[in-house]
C-alpha cells in the first residue's frame, strides 16, 4: 500500500495543475462554491477539505485521487521561518509588529478583555484602484472571544 501523499505535495501539484490550465484562484473557488481566500489555503494545504470539496478541486484542475485524499488531511499549522522571509509575507508580519499594540489596545477599549478568534474567521482581499496605485485591501473578521474566569 502506498503512503498517503503529503499536504505540501499535494499542494505542489495544485499549484501546478492550476498555472497549466490557466485557471485563477478565483475561478477554481467559483466552481467550488467557497470563499477565495479559503480555497486557496486549503489547496496549498492549510485547511482540511471534505471529500466532495477535494473531490470537486481534483476534477477540476485535473488531479488524481490521491491528491483529493491529502487535501482531505488534517494539517499541521506551524510557523515556516522560511516562508516568513517571504517579502510579501513579512510585509504582513512588519505591519503586525507595528500596528498590533495598537490593534490590541483598540480591541479592548472596544470590546473589553479577550481576543479576537483566527478559528471563527474570514478573510478576504480585494483591490481598490487609487491614483496614487492600487491599493491592496485585506479584512481580517474574527469572532471576539472574551476571556472568563
Amino acid at each position: 500500500m502506498d503512503p498517503i501523499m503529503t499536504k505540501a505535495a499535494a499542494a505542489e501539484q495544485v499549484v501546478t495543475a492550476r498555472l497549466r490550465s490557466g485557471l485563477t484562484w478565483q475561478e477554481v473557488a467559483d466552481a467550488l462554491g467557497t470563499p477565495l481566500v479559503w480555497t486557496t489555503a486549503a489547496l496549498l494545504g492549510n485547511h482540511p477539505m471534505t471529500a466532495d470539496q477535494a473531490a470537486a478541486a481534483c476534477t477540476v484542475l485535473g488531479l488524481g485521487d490521491d491528491v483529493a485524499e491529502a487535501l482531505r488531511l488534517q494539517p499541521y499549522r506551524v510557523r515556516d521561518e522560511a516562508v516568513l522571509s517571504d517579502p510579501t509575507i513579512y510585509r504582513f508580519s512588519e505591519a503586525l509588529a507595528v500596528y498590533g499594540p495598537a490593534l490590541k489596545e483598540l480591541i479592548h477599549e472596544e470590546f473589553g478583555d479577550g481576543i479576537m478568534s483566527a478559528i471563527n474567521f474570514r478573510v478576504d482581499i480585494e483591490r481598490r484602484p487609487d491614483p496614487d496605485g492600487d491599493r491592496v485591501v485585506v479584512t481580517l473578521d474574527g469572532k471576539f472571544l472574551d476571556y472568563r474566569w
